[in-house]
């Protein structure tokens, strides 16, 4: 036998590209006060939402997926027969399996790909990123699409106050390629995960545990359960101890950031991140007005809003951060090269 062994590469990763999409249909605020007992101005003051997205019937997360990423490969140029590997962070897959990289690899045309989803609640596109990062950092692979997407909606619960406010649905999809000379792009990441948090913001049912059964759908178990308080304490906290210790550990402060963008589940979480951060207000990027909590869709819908308002551009220092189900903490910081 003669065996070659590969050698190991080592090189830097970036994002060379980036696509967004959410569904055209919009709820608003005033449409939810026909729905539930509550208003316009109590959304708004506990959660800044205003209006969220909301998928058609007949579509699934996949769809939102393929528009992301299809806008995602013409903004880079390259088709998608070039893409080798699609990483899907989501935890509204169109169905337990096939998983939902399978599906957006199919309706691209993405051929001879290889792929896999991250349930990871609203950290599902940090992880997903840091995933694609060392493939390519490994110089296993050269060109990962990485997907973050959700379509909270299809397991709202609309009668219940607390939570149906809060959710919508939308995405986007970036390109992470080896950096070119010169370019940093990818540099670090604190993760972590806390399964005593499960508890506290789950879907119940629909998994092995509970199967679909009459008395699971009776009881509403197919819907987002959540315990407010437990969840946004633990994100006020844990999104600062994480962002804290990745930015101390490189040396950097929030005065060095270009820009903050973290996940969208709740303008006080943000800002109180941001306060100790001491990130001035016009570096933090905020939508959460326009698309509400859109889980592992928020950050790259976020990057979009940034790179649109002017900023986000080549060369910045960036700093993304999420809490989510799990429960699950992701940052990362990295140069934007774009």
């Amino acid at each position: 036998m003669s065996l070659s062994v590969r050698p190991i590469v080592g090189r830097r990763a970036k994002i060379s590209a980036l696509g967004t999409y959410v569904p055209p249909q919009v709820l608003t605020n005033k449409d939810l006060e026909k729905m539930v007992d509550t208003n316009d101005q109590w959304i708004v003051e506990r959660t800044g939402i205003k209006e969220r997205h909301v998928l058609a019937a007949g579509k699934g997360v996949s769809d939102i997926c393929v528009e992301a990423a299809k806008k995602c490969l013409a903004a880079r140029g390259i088709e998608p027969s070039e893409v080798e590997v699609i990483i899907v962070g989501t935890v509204t897959p169109d169905m337990m399996f096939p998983s939902t990289a399978c599906l957006v690899q199919d309706k691209i045309g993405a051929k001879g790909a290889w792929g896999f989803d991250v349930s990871a609640g609203c950290s599902g596109f940090v992880f997903a990123l840091q995933a694609g990062v060392k493939l390519v950092e490994s110089g296993a692979q050269s060109k990962v699409l990485v997907c973050g997407a959700d379509a909270n909606t299809r397991m709202t619960d609309y009668t219940d106050r607390a939570t149906c406010v809060l959710f919508g649905d939308g995405g986007g999809a970036v390109l992470i390629e080896p950096a070119e000379e010169g370019e940093i792009g990818m540099i670090d990441f604190v993760h972590e995960i806390d399964g005593s948090g499960g508890v506290s913001l789950n879907l119940p049912a629909g998994g092995s545990l509970n199967p679909p059964t009459h008395e699971t759908i009776d009881k509403k178990m197919h819907f987002i359960h959540q315990d407010g308080q437990a969840v946004y304490k633990f994100a006020v906290r844990k999104m600062a101890e994480a962002t804290t210790k990745l930015l101390e550990r490189n040396g950097v402060t929030g005065a060095d950031l270009g820009c903050f963008i973290p996940h969208q589940a709740n303008k006080r979480i943000i800002t109180s991140t941001a306060d100790r951060l001491g990130m001035p207000a016009d570096r933090v990027i905020i939508n959460i007005e326009k698309y509400g909590n859109t889980s592992a869709g928020t950050i790259p819908l976020a990057m979009e809003t940034a790179v649109e308002e002017g900023k986000l551009k080549k060369g910045d220092l960036v700093l993304i951060a999420a809490v989510g189900a799990g429960f699950t903490v992701g940052t990362a910081l990295l140069r934007w090269e774009i």
